[in-house]
């Protein structure tokens, strides 16, 4: 185990949460802010864990495995909220918004940091590999806002939400939720998730689940199997409306198990041997010259490269 951290970054997710708050404009008269933004934050994150290696991980379009499973699953998702500006000075397009993910991803290449891209695979799964199996032993700092990964959690992996601003551990969710990490998973198969078009059980939130459940905030694993006969045998003296509906939706419970849980079942055979070889064979470069040069085409002067590359350099294996 090396004394530094893995940064394992949801790059979609940073990248969103600074296109739609960051005005940053090229001199072209262009809205480059998710850009600029995911390139300050990057060094900023380089600075305050000092990382060994940096991963960003990019999404691929969904799971055919996820689909196949629940044909609805974010199949009515909301669309992503684009620029939050008012007025028309700043263009609020989805041809722009996939025009700085190419020029993103374009100016990574000039940095030691790798980018993770698997096709008919979601970041969460490959970021779940990575940081449970490929590096079963270090220490590994997530960079998202998603709930999802609230389940990798543990002693040696913690997580910073861009969102909240701050990192997040084990004791930080037990205190939120009243419930671990090791159950998180477990809990949100009866909560469900909106956000990906995830039904659950009715009357079942994170509080009720905690309350009726304590057994949630141990670290020792409950299924959701455990959490149905316990209902099932609750019914028997209780009139709660929560473990009728447990008993009732258990099959959507154990459904939503398959398609939340990410540990082992996102990627197929293949998926993992390409992951693993380009893992394996990944060896970090940088060249400042290139950056400068593919900012300055784009007319992005509004960037501190200096600072970047100082707070990136250590992320250079040495032999």
């Amino acid at each position: 185990m090396t004394q530094r951290p893995i940064l394992l970054i949801d790059g979609l997710n940073l990248f969103m949460r600074h296109f739609v708050v960051n005005p940053s404009i090229s001199d072209q008269g262009n809205h480059i802010g998710g850009v600029v933004g995911f390139l300050k934050s990057l060094a900023d994150l380089s600075n305050r864990v000092g990382p060994s290696r940096v991963i960003v991980v990019w999404e691929s379009g969904g799971s055919p495995r996820r689909r196949a499973i629940y044909s609805d699953y974010k199949k009515n998702r909301r669309p992503q909220k684009l620029n939050r500006y008012y007025g028309d000075d700043i263009p609020d397009t989805v041809e722009n918004r996939s025009d700085q993910l190419s020029l993103l991803v374009s100016l990574l290449r000039h940095a030691p940091i790798q980018q993770m891209y698997v096709p008919d695979c979601e970041a969460d799964d490959i970021i779940a590999y990575i940081a449970k199996s490929y590096f079963s032993e270090e220490r590994i700092v997530i960079v998202s806002s998603d709930k999802d990964l609230y389940q990798l959690l543990s002693k040696r992996i913690i997580q910073f939400s861009p969102g909240q601003k701050k990192f997040i551990t084990t004791k930080d969710l037990k205190q939120k939720f009243q419930i671990s990490a090791e159950n998180f998973c477990t809990a949100r198969c009866f909560v469900g998730d909106k956000s990906d078009g995830i039904s659950g059980v009715p009357r079942a939130g994170f509080a009720s689940m905690a309350k009726r459940f304590p057994e949630l905030s141990l670290d020792e694993f409950v299924s959701v199997e455990d959490i149905v006969k316990k209902s099932q045998k609750m019914i028997e003296n209780s009139k709660l409306k929560l473990y009728t509906n447990i008993v009732a939706y258990a099959d959507i419970a154990k459904r939503n198990w398959k398609l939340m849980y990410l540990q082992g079942m996102g990627l197929s055979g293949t998926q993992v041997i390409k992951l693993t070889n380009e893992m394996d064979e990944f060896s970090p470069e940088m060249s400042k010259i290139k950056l400068i040069k593919s900012l300055n085409r784009y007319g992005i002067n509004n960037f501190d490269v200096d600072g970047f590359f100082v707070a990136l350099k250590a992320n250079i294996r040495r032999n």
